[in-house]
């Protein structure tokens, strides 16, 4: 079992109590993100509650060697794709997909997610094309937020791009 299965194992409960849905671990190059959801958004509050959490069920169980990085966040608005489960539920978004190198045609592709099941996914581009890829032709994917044209942006909010939430704690031993 591998350290992000063990860590998940730890979080998934945790994530219960605190009322958050689990999306996603990742360990890499010594920061442990963990992923949260809800369906009304994540705030603050409940990103601290769960960095409590799991910060000190990771101290007792210790699944991890040496020092690392602790980072708890919500998705954001482009969220990444990497489980069938994840493709599965933004079926009908833009996204925007890099293949592996021994996939044919062109490596990246972007477009509209028109289904995803068991076995992989098809696009529809802007101009029509339908592609279906597996998921293991797939090296990287991601949502893409489109920001409404019609809608009015305060000046203030030009050139910023909002980010999600995230709490960052420096733990280990």
């Amino acid at each position: 079992m591998g350290v992000t299965d063990r860590v998940g194992g730890l979080c998934a409960p945790l994530c219960e109590r605190v009322g958050v849905e689990l999306l996603d671990v990742e360990y890499n190059g010594g920061v442990l993100r963990v992923t949260i959801d809800h369906p009304d958004g994540v705030g603050m509050d409940a990103i601290a509650a769960l960095t409590r959490e799991v910060s000190r069920a990771l101290d007792h169980e210790d699944p991890l060697p040496g020092r690392y990085t602790l980072e708890v966040s919500s998705p954001g608005l482009e969220r990444p794709l990497r489980r069938p489960e994840h493709f599965a539920r933004v079926v009908g978004a833009s996204i925007t997909v890099k293949t592996t190198p021994d996939v044919e045609g062109e490596r990246r592709l972007v477009g509209t997610l028109e289904q995803a099941d068991s076995d992989g996914i098809t696009v529809r581009t802007p101009v029509g094309d339908v592609r279906a890829l597996r998921y293991d032709e797939i090296q990287k994917a991601r949502t893409v937020f489109e920001w409404d044209s019609g809608a009015a942006r305060k000046s203030s909010d030009r050139g910023q791009v909002p980010q999600p939430a995230t709490d960052e704690s420096e733990v280990g031993r």
